[in-house]
């Protein structure tokens, strides 16, 4: 009687008795098989469909799977499982790997040039990239969809992205060295969350690790260094947390947080007790902010004195008695708001505020119908702010000279001066509006001035600064905009900055918006689906035509 063994061991080499190629030894195998691989090299692709199969070389053999001469991945398989182990593949005109659906484990494998991702992972099956190094491919790593870990593995000297994260992906990518991207070097997108830890990423000619579409990563322990744009940058909608990241010698701003972005800046583990780690993070989130160089002085010199004050106090010495509310002047869309938000994680970050949430109110929050109405919703507004920041836009709308209605307003104001005085320790109160404006809204009170430590003014972007903004704005939608666009985006840009009503990042923003439907009405009339180098590309006549409109 004969019995079946589990696990079969299929030999390839080049000798007699053995499968002189893996496509002959895998037309044999088994579900479940081994093959083992000896020394040298085989200029062959394999394809496999639902096949759970072992390649593995022979230990301390130098086995290479050529595959240059081919147009199709070298490895492709769908379903099943696929393990290699210690395999050298050079890929030609596709991929080295392509896994669809399939429980794939690479380890200890070298894998060099192809076209399109050197590996490629989609699907919902979980897969294993370990101690492997990917090079001098158009791109290193995708994963579409999948769970899985990328461990110890060094993506460098690819044309495009390192490592592309997408589709719902969350995988574990931990310890890799990624370095020498032509573009990024980790891509989050399309609502990928993935945790990236403990890697080392340098040398990007865009973002060291950039996150669109809906991305939320957990970002721990990375070090990205030497990148030709921002060491790591968040697009609107984007959420996740950055968490004990060092980024050093990068394009400023180090770190780029899109408005409409959500991710935290999370506390690092502090043995000393100092908080120092923290607040790093948070003052490298003012200083992803374009511009705005005498607004990032002002607030660096409070927290110093914040800093100090703790210092002191925990010294057992006298410190005085410090508000933080703040009067931000100037004019629309130079950043006000931002720079409130992060003034609040400052503060809880010293410690001064326990919670440091952020609350945005505008005339219409604090004003009633009628006389006492108002007094009623102020109170309750910032009894809600407690512990954090209360951000009054255009405050000088509260004030009588501001016109119709002011009665109430002012209801408002004087409800507020009494409460800022009284719970000074645990509430900052920010005031924003146009320069002009906001005296008179300070002269509503007499005691209204007095409650406000310092006015920060908020200069006009210059036509350079805004052509970085949107230039920011367009890598976030993954954009490519042509270099031909810049002389004509800093003109428009200088010729608007002297009109009245100019928006500085918000007419940024509009503009951008128009350069997208210019490009879409283009594209559409090419009477075909259009490539995605077409879809990337802002060409200066859709900027020229976004102008004239």
């Amino acid at each position: 009687m004969t019995t079946s063994t589990p696990g079969r061991v299929l030999l390839v080499a080049r000798r007699p008795g053995a499968y002189q190629t893996i496509g002959d030894a895998l037309a044999e195998a088994p579900d479940g098989a081994v093959i083992t691989i000896a020394g040298g090299e085989y200029a062959e692709t394999v394809e496999l469909t639902r096949l759970r199969v072992t390649l593995a070389a022979v230990e301390g053999a130098t086995v290479v799977v050529d595959g240059r001469g081919a147009d199709r991945p070298v490895f492709r398989t769908t379903g099943g499982a696929l393990v290699l182990k210690g395999i050298e593949i050079l890929a030609g005109g596709a991929s080295a790997i392509q896994a669809d659906d399939t429980e794939l484990a690479v380890r200890r494998c070298t894998v060099s040039g192809g076209r399109g991702p050197a590996v490629a992972i989609r699907g919902t099956t979980a897969f294993t990239l370990s101690g492997c190094v990917i090079s001098a491919a158009e791109q290193g790593i995708l994963v579409d969809g999948a769970p899985g870990r990328i461990e110890d593995t060094t993506v460098e000297d690819v044309m495009g992205d390192g490592i592309t994260l997408g589709q719902g992906a969350d995988p574990v990518v931990t310890g890799c060295t990624v370095t020498g991207c032509g573009l990024r070097g980790v891509y989050v997108y399309q609502y990928a969350r993935p945790v990236i830890e403990d890697c080392v990423i340098s040398h990007t000619g865009h973002e060291g690790i950039a996150v669109a579409h809906h991305g939320s990563p957990v970002l721990e322990r990375c070090s990205i260094t030497d990148t030709r744009s921002s060491g790591i940058s968040f697009a609107s909608g984007c959420g996740g947390e950055i968490s004990a990241c060092r980024v050093g010698n990068t394009a400023e701003p180090a770190i780029a947080i899109a408005e409409g972005a959500t991710p935290t800046i999370a506390e690092a583990k502090d043995p000393g007790g100092s908080g120092d780690a923290a607040l790093d993070e948070m003052l490298a989130e003012l200083d992803a902010m374009i511009g705005l160089p005498g607004v990032k002085e002002e607030v660096r010199a409070l927290v110093d004195e914040l800093q100090v004050n703790e210092w002191r106090r925990r010294a057992g010495l006298p410190i005085g008695a410090a508000g933080h509310h703040l009067i931000f002047a100037g004019a629309p869309g130079t950043g006000k708001t931002t720079v409130a938000r992060i003034y609040g994680k400052l503060l809880k970050a010293l410690g001064v505020l326990p919670i440091g949430q952020f609350r945005e109110v505008s005339r219409r929050d604090l004003v009633g119908q009628y006389i006492g109405h108002t007094a009623e919703k102020t109170a309750t507004v910032f009894e809600e702010a407690k512990g954090g920041v209360l951000f009054i836009d255009e405050a000088y709308t509260l004030s009588r000279l501001a016109g119709s209605g002011g009665d109430f307003g002012q209801e408002a104001i004087d409800t507020l001066v009494p409460l800022m005085e009284e719970h000074r320790d645990e509430v900052a109160v920010i005031v924003a509006g146009y320069t002009g404006e906001m005296v008179d809204f300070l002269n509503a009170n007499p005691g209204l001035a007095s409650r406000f430590g310092k006015t920060i003014e908020f200069e006009n972007y210059s036509p350079g600064e805004l052509l970085a903004i949107f230039g920011r704005m367009a890598s976030a939608g993954d954009y490519e905009l042509d270099p031909g666009a810049a002389p004509v985006l800093t003109e428009h840009f200088r010729l608007v900055a002297g009109e009245v009503n100019f928006g500085n990042a918000r007419d940024a923003r509009r503009l951008f918006e128009k350069v997208r439907k210019a490009q879409s009405q283009r594209l559409r009339l090419l009477g075909r689906m259009p490539a995605v180098e077409e879809l990337r590309g802002l060409h200066v006549a859709d900027v020229e035509a976004a102008i004239a409109r």
